[in-house]
């Protein structure tokens, strides 16, 4: 510990510095002589606390390394354009959906074609007899029949010969009336009577939408034709056993067709060549495309189909009369305002550049249902042409 002695002489020696000064000290300013004064006091005092501890040691104080040290400016980085943010285009981690090529328009008509057509298998189920449908003093019988087609129940009526036969059988297809003015034994009757009482079979369906047959799909009468294509198997499968088919020959079949009627037989003709001969009345036209164009429908009371030539070219018999077998027999009248006369003039010359047998009958003063003497003479060629080609080949 320092001494007091030390402490004294030190205040001593302190306290004549101030008498030395104190003179120059009170010319200066008040706060200058303040703190002079304070400032060696308060360090004795520091020092006389300090004696009181144990001494301590000053720090080494290091030098200071020998690397100069070059303060570092930073560079201005020039301005420039912020790169954009780009938005990917696709996900690699998202699941991709392949772009197909679309899909080709589903062929509505695919299963109409006449070559589809010619490649089913019809017939099958029973001639059903429903009961006399009216009682005939002209020496035949007249009975109402049902069948299956394409799931539908057809009906239709059925002129037997008396006798043992075997007879013939001719299939009878009417013309285009309103449905609702339609009635079994209608306008077509006439003919169909002619015909049995000569000694032919006659079957004459009502065709789809006629009642009692059911209204169903028969866009430009293919559903007719496919009616009557399982109609004539039927009886094909069932001529000679018990039933109404007892006295049918399954091998002398017959087509007759009126207007719309026509446009079954000439389909059938170019599928079925199994048919001997085949008679047309004021027919409507073998090319759709003369149909759809002519009839405010499609000429036989239905909506017209949205479909291209190359489509109506596959579903018409035109193309395909080069496959007629049959001898046929056309019949128009010269006054007819509901079929051009020309269509049966064209298909009568068609049909003999191509080498069938055809022969065609004009009656100039007739319309499209013949009437009075005109309608007389049409009969008699009737009956005359399938007693021709049934009866005597």
């Amino acid at each position: 510990m320092i001494e007091r002695n030390k402490v004294r002489k030190i205040e001593n020696d302190f306290q004549k510095k101030i008498n030395q000064t104190k003179t120059s000290e009170l010319n200066k300013p008040v706060f200058i002589r303040v703190s002079k004064f304070l400032f060696p006091v308060l360090l004795a005092i520091s020092f006389a606390i300090a004696g009181c501890a144990k001494p301590v040691e000053a720090p080494v104080v290091l030098p200071a390394p020998g690397v100069s040290v070059k303060k570092y400016t930073p560079t201005p980085s020039p301005t420039s354009t912020p790169a954009p943010t780009l938005t990917p285009t696709f996900n690699l981690l998202m699941t991709l959906t392949p772009t197909l090529p679309p899909s080709p328009t589903p062929d509505l008509f695919s299963d109409l074609y006449i070559d589809v057509l010619a490649a089913r298998t019809y017939g099958g189920g029973v001639l059903e007899d429903l009961g006399e449908l009216s009682a005939s003093s002209l020496g035949f019988t007249r009975r109402l029949f049902r069948y299956r087609s394409d799931g539908l129940n057809m009906f239709g009526f059925f002129n037997l010969p008396k006798g043992d036969g075997p007879f013939p059988v001719i299939f009878m297809f009417h013309g285009y009336v309103d449905p609702k003015e339609y009635a079994t034994l209608d306008y077509s009757t006439r003919y169909a009577d002619a015909l049995v009482e000569q000694g032919f079979i006659v079957l004459h369906p009502n065709l789809r939408g006629y009642a009692p047959s059911p209204a169903a799909e028969n866009s430009l009468g293919i559903g007719d034709t496919i009616d009557a294509l399982n109609l004539i198997a039927l009886v094909r499968q069932q001529a000679g056993s018990d039933g109404l088919l007892k006295t049918a020959d399954a091998e002398r079949i017959g087509l007759w067709g009126h207007s719309m009627g026509g446009g079954i037989v000439m389909r059938i003709l170019v599928i079925d060549k199994d048919i001997d001969a085949a008679l047309l009345y004021a027919s409507i036209h073998t090319n759709e495309e003369f149909n759809l164009a002519h009839f405010e429908e499609d000429g036989r009371g239905n909506k017209k189909p949205a479909a291209s030539a190359a489509t109506l070219a596959k579903l018409s018999p035109l193309a395909y009369l080069d496959r007629v077998i049959a001898q046929l027999s056309i019949h128009q009248g010269g006054k007819d305002i509901v079929v051009p006369p020309e269509w049966s003039d064209f298909l009568c010359d068609y049909l003999k550049e191509l080498g069938k047998k055809v022969e065609c009958q004009s009656y100039p003063d007739q319309p499209h249902t013949f009437q009075n003497s005109g309608d007389t003479l049409f009969i008699t060629n009737t009956i005359q042409f399938f007693d021709e080609y049934l009866k005597n080949f």
